[in-house]
């Protein structure tokens, strides 16, 4: 086995290992992870929340018994693939031994690392964005056609996975068109590999043109609610927070882009690198959208340093640049991660609150990181919900609605009594099921908007009352409260159906 292989090995072990270490036991899963999880008992080309693609994965991590394992194991892997194809990228760059390293050094102690702790779309996102570039520097290299499908295929993934990815191609289409590979534009085989992936995603086009395109109604709450807080200054600061420790070797790599002469061929990456930057800036997007936009640059610092400290006095530089994403992420790694629990965080605000790791999306600073608050709760929360349950007649029809999917997506994976939880809030809206009549109702409120539920539900049914409650004030969930609701008056489900049009209509 060789050397390189050997090496790159031990990077994916080490991959591995540190995402199931750098999680807390004290921490449940976070509240997205819930609602993709649920995504696999509803299978279809399109959601409310995201494309088809998480839904698979959690089909699959269903089919392997839905524990926290494989749960963390599909990130990890998207991780894992992403400093593979990096690999792979300074190879094609002809780079040595030292810049394959750096290249994997970089990219596995950089925020990629707290990316990939977390069962969302993002992760393969980024490993998305980075296999696209990489067969673009193979197509510029080889000008074999093939590269091109495989780019489409690759982005019809991404695409399917995360609707991110449109941005890589807003940001690469004008720099080719400006690079003398714009001759591309002439060949038959770029429009037949544009053609692929429009057949290959057209079933989540169609989807979303029969369900009157719900992603323009996703981003117009986005901006409502979330982006309205994202300044654009945040937003730079943020990029060079979350590849700090490669941030020598992706500058470098850019300005190799411009001035160093066997890079000449593959210039369009800086002016995809500028043209990216500035639509996501434009857009006031979140942060970590543009994770995916560094690791080919990486690739590119990676070998330019490789040929740059060679001989004389600067081979002896090689070792810091290695050695230097470590030195930055030691400090990271207290803050960045959730290793540590919810008391260690309280009694060091300070060093969280520098960094701006307590600022939520509302844009006010809060106890914890909203990620971690967000993985607090919810197993106290599904096991009062089947407490509560236990306690009414066996085979009485009960519903249980919740204000947002966390709480029903949470409920769903730890109820030991096999409740289906459904809200108003997100895909949940669509997997109602109204062919009976509920006899009861638990209703899980957030706490700001609990007060005249007893007042507002308790007409309709004979009995009811606030049963319990979330106690733990590190949650997010905090004081979100259970409400029991026996012997309905009325079939409901005319007023379910009510709620439904009209959140739709919203």
């Amino acid at each position: 086995m060789k050397k390189r292989t050997i090496v790159l090995i031990g990077f994916i072990i080490l991959k591995f290992l540190l995402q199931y270490i750098l999680i807390s036991p004290e921490y449940d899963l976070q509240r997205d992870e819930y609602l993709h999880l649920d995504l696999a008992h509803h299978l279809a080309w399109g959601y409310l929340s995201v494309p088809p693609v998480t839904s698979w994965i959690s089909f699959l991590i269903m089919l392997l018994g839905n524990s926290i394992f494989w749960i963390k194991f599909f990130p990890a892997l998207f991780g894992a693939l992403t400093i593979l194809i990096v690999w792979k990228a300074i190879e094609e760059l002809e780079g040595d031994l030292f810049a394959v390293v750096t290249g994997a050094t970089c990219v596995l102690f950089s925020a990629i690392l707290a990316l990939n702790t977390l069962y969302q779309p993002n992760s393969l996102d980024v490993l998305s964005w980075t296999a696209f570039y990489y067969c673009t520097i193979k197509y510029i290299n080889s000008e074999k056609q093939k590269w091109l499908f495989l780019a489409a295929i690759v982005f019809a993934v991404g695409f399917l996975n995360k609707y991110n990815i449109i941005f890589l191609l807003l940001g690469l289409l004008p720099a080719l068109a400006l690079s003398p590979q714009r001759k591309v534009f002439t060949l038959k085989g770029f429009y037949l590999a544009a053609l692929l992936a429009l057949v290959l995603i057209l079933p989540n086009l169609l989807w979303q043109y029969n369900n009157d395109f719900p992603v323009v109604r996703h981003m117009k709450e986005l901006s409502r609610y979330q982006l309205v807080n994202v300044s654009r200054e945040g937003f730079l600061k943020s990029q060079l927070l979350f590849f700090f420790g490669a941030a020598i070797v992706i500058l470098t790599g850019l300005g190799a882009l411009v001035s160093y002469r066997p890079f000449q061929k593959y210039r369009l990456f800086f002016w995809t690198f500028i043209f990216t930057l500035s639509i996501f800036i434009y857009f006031k997007a979140k942060d970590y959208y543009a994770m995916g936009v560094y690791p080919v640059y990486i690739a590119f610092g990676s070998v330019f340093l490789s040929r740059a400290l060679s001989g004389d006095w600067k081979r002896y530089l090689r070792p810091f640049v290695i050695i230097f994403p470590l030195l930055v992420f030691f400090p990271m790694y207290k803050v960045a991660f959730p290793n540590n629990g919810p008391e260690y965080i309280l009694k060091h605000q300070e060093q969280y609150k520098r960094l701006g790791r307590l600022r939520w999306e509302d844009g006010k600073d809060h106890a914890l990181p909203q990620d971690f608050a967000d993985m607090l709760g919810w197993k106290e929360l599904a096991h009062k919900v089947d407490s509560i349950y236990a306690q009414l007649p066996s085979g009485s029809k009960t519903l249980v609605l919740c204000d947002n999917y966390g709480q029903a997506g949470a409920i769903n994976y730890y109820s030991e009594k096999g409740i289906q939880a459904v809200s108003f809030n997100a895909d949940y809206i669509n997997w109602f099921v109204l062919n009976k009549r509920y006899e009861n109702l638990i209703r899980v409120k957030d706490y700001y908007d609990r007060n005249d539920e007893l007042q507002q539900t308790g007409p309709y049914f004979r009995t009811g009352v606030a049963a319990d409650s979330i106690t733990n004030p590190n949650a997010r969930e905090y004081r979100t409260t259970i409400f029991l609701f026996t012997g309905a008056k009325i079939d409901i489900r005319q007023r379910i159906k009510e709620e439904i049009v009209a959140e739709r209509k919203y």
